[in-house]
């Protein structure tokens, strides 16, 4: 009975050394697990990182405790991870750090192609899921971009229309105002805004060239009876001084009635216009 008794006993201590041995073992493992899950977490964002994680904010390490906390430590102690700078936030110090090319090497060394290979797929599947999103975001983007031009184009349109119009107006206004002269130019020359309107109403029905100055005394004698071919020249070199129109020389050959010519110096004007 007292033999039975010690045999029980042995067993229950090679039990509780098995125990004992088993638990660092465990604990390893769930530290080396949470090590190579922060260095994968780091090589997927090269930028820096919180090297834990506060609340929905993301971070390399779950929690500074237990196996992440431990695996944290150790990625510090190691030169897996470095420590780019400590934001103070609440009196709270949040630590940022970067992966390291040892850490990459670690990591290549000790990642099973397992867990690569469940990476890949995890990564596959959240970006197969997010392109129709990214699909549908984009033709939202898309659309809201087209109303914005579509908009800022009717903008300019309007001005333009607007600007036309007023243009149309002032045209009209022009045109309804006819030609003037002064006061003094109009008593020298009595048939000065008949020959200006007529030189205009030429231009604007799409007559080709200047007007020969026979063709311009002929319109006028209908409304001015008396006006003679010298008070037609003397007119036409007031009107020409006061810039009311414009004359113009012509070849010899051109000049089917000379008698009409205006000399003024040592030009010889055959043509006349606005």
């Amino acid at each position: 009975m007292q033999g039975a008794q010690m045999d029980g006993a042995r067993m229950d201590g090679a039990r509780s050394d098995i125990a004992s041995d088993l638990a660092p073992r465990a604990s390893d493992a769930k530290r080396q697990a949470a090590l190579l899950e922060g260095l994968r977490a780091a090589l997927a964002e090269p930028a820096e990182q919180r090297l834990y994680r506060s609340g929905k904010l993301s971070g390399l390490f779950v929690s500074r405790v237990g196996a992440a906390g431990e695996a944290a430590q150790e990625a510090l102690r190691r030169g897996l991870v470095e420590s780019t700078r400590v934001e103070v936030k609440s009196r709270t110090n949040i630590e940022w750090v970067r992966l390291t090319p040892r850490g990459i090497e670690f990591l290549h060394e000790h990642d099973s192609p397992q867990a690569v290979l469940g990476t890949l797929q995890e990564t596959l599947r959240l970006t197969r899921n997010g392109i129709p999103v990214f699909l549908e975001q984009l033709r939202i983007d898309l659309h809201v971009l087209a109303d914005r031009w579509a908009g800022e184009i009717a903008q300019v349109v309007a001005r333009l229309d607007g600007l036309a119009e007023r243009v149309d107006l002032a045209l009209r206004r022009f045109e309804a105002s006819g030609p003037s002269l002064s006061e003094n130019l109009e008593a020298l020359v009595p048939w000065g805004l008949d020959a200006l309107t007529y030189l205009d109403h030429r231009t604007k029905t799409g007559m080709i060239g200047n007007c020969p100055l026979p063709e311009l005394f002929h319109a006028l004698r209908p409304s001015h009876p008396r006006l003679s071919l010298l008070d037609f020249q003397d007119g036409l070199r007031r009107l020409f001084d006061a810039g009311a129109i414009h004359l113009d020389a012509a070849k010899p050959e051109e000049m089917f009635e000379p008698e009409y010519v205006l000399v003024l110096g040592s030009h010889i004007y055959y043509y006349a216009h606005r």
